[in-house]
C-alpha cells in the first residue's frame, strides 16, 4: 500500500491527468429558508458532467482520485469562502488504512483555513463495501477529527436497514427514486413517513435528494422532512456557490 508521502505524489499526479474540478449544489434547510451545506461534485475542466472523469477510473487510480477529490473540493471551497457545511463524496474501497488516508484531508484542511467540523463525508448505499468492519473503522476514525459521515442514495442499495444500523450515520440521504412524484404516491409517502420516524428515533438527520418540483417540496415538508437538496432549490454551480433564496 502507498505510504502518506506517495500518497500525495498520486494525488497531485491524479489532479493533473484527470483534469477535474468541482461544481456545488446545496442542500437547504427549507424550515429556517437557508443553505445547511454544500455538496461537492466531481466536474470535467469544462463543466462536463461527472461521468466524463469516472470513466476514466481504474483500480490503479481510485485511491489518488479520492484524495485529490478533497484536495480540490477543500480548496474550491476555501477560496469562495464557503460558510456552510462541505459535503465529499468518497468510496470506502478506495481509503486502504483511516488514519493515514485522512492526512491529507487534516493536511489540506489546515492549509486552507477549513473548519475539520464543518465537513461531511458521503458513500453510498449503492457500493458494495468489501469489508463492514473496514468501513466502519473508517467513519470512526473520521468522527475522531469531528467530521459527519453521510449514507448517500439511501432505500436503493445493497444492505439498506442493516447496513445502517450496522454503520450508524450521522446523515441519511434519500435516494431520488423515492422522492420522485412522491406527492402523487402514497406508497413513497408512507415509506418516507416511517424513515422520517426512524430518523427521529435513532438520531440521524434526513436528506430529501432530488427535489425537483414544488409539489415534491411541499409534500416531504408535511411529512416532517426539513433538509433537501435538488433542481428545485438550484442546480450544481460550477466552481462556485448558489444563494438561497434564490434571486428573483
Amino acid at each position: 500500500m502507498p505510504g502518506q508521502n506517495a500518497g500525495c505524489a498520486a494525488c497531485r499526479e491524479a489532479a493533473e491527468t484527470l483534469e477535474f474540478t468541482m461544481a456545488f449544489q446545496p442542500v437547504v434547510d427549507v424550515e429556517v429558508g437557508r443553505i445547511e451545506a454544500h455538496e461537492a461534485l466531481v466536474r470535467g475542466p469544462e463543466d462536463q458532467g461527472a461521468a466524463t472523469v469516472l470513466a476514466q477510473l481504474t483500480p490503479d487510480n481510485l485511491y489518488a482520485f479520492d484524495q485529490a477529490c478533497r484536495l480540490k473540493a477543500i480548496e474550491l471551497a476555501a477560496r469562495l469562502g464557503m460558510e456552510t457545511r462541505l459535503n465529499i463524496n468518497f468510496p470506502p474501497n478506495a481509503v486502504y488504512q483511516p488514519r493515514a488516508c485522512i492526512q491529507v484531508t487534516l493536511g489540506a484542511a489546515r492549509r486552507h483555513g477549513f473548519p475539520l467540523d464543518r465537513l461531511t463525508f458521503e458513500f453510498t448505499e449503492n457500493e458494495r463495501v468489501q469489508d463492514p468492519a473496514h468501513t466502519s473503522a473508517i467513519i470512526e476514525e473520521y468522527r475522531r477529527h469531528g467530521f459527519q459521515v453521510a449514507l448517500d442514495d439511501f432505500g436503493t442499495g445493497y444492505s439498506g436497514l442493516a447496513r445502517l444500523e450496522a454503520l450508524r450515520p450521522d446523515i441519511l440521504k434519500l435516494d431520488r427514486r423515492l422522492i420522485q412524484d412522491c406527492d402523487e404516491n402514497p406508497v413513497r409517502q408512507a415509506i418516507i413517513r416511517s424513515l422520517v420516524t426512524l430518523g427521529r428515533e435513532i438520531g440521524v438527520k434526513l436528506v430529501a435528494e432530488g427535489v425537483e418540483r414544488r409539489g415534491e417540496m411541499e409534500t416531504l415538508r408535511g411529512l416532517g422532512l426539513r433538509f433537501m437538496q435538488g433542481f428545485h432549490f438550484a442546480r450544481p454551480v460550477f466552481e462556485g456557490l448558489a444563494r438561497w433564496p434564490l434571486p428573483g
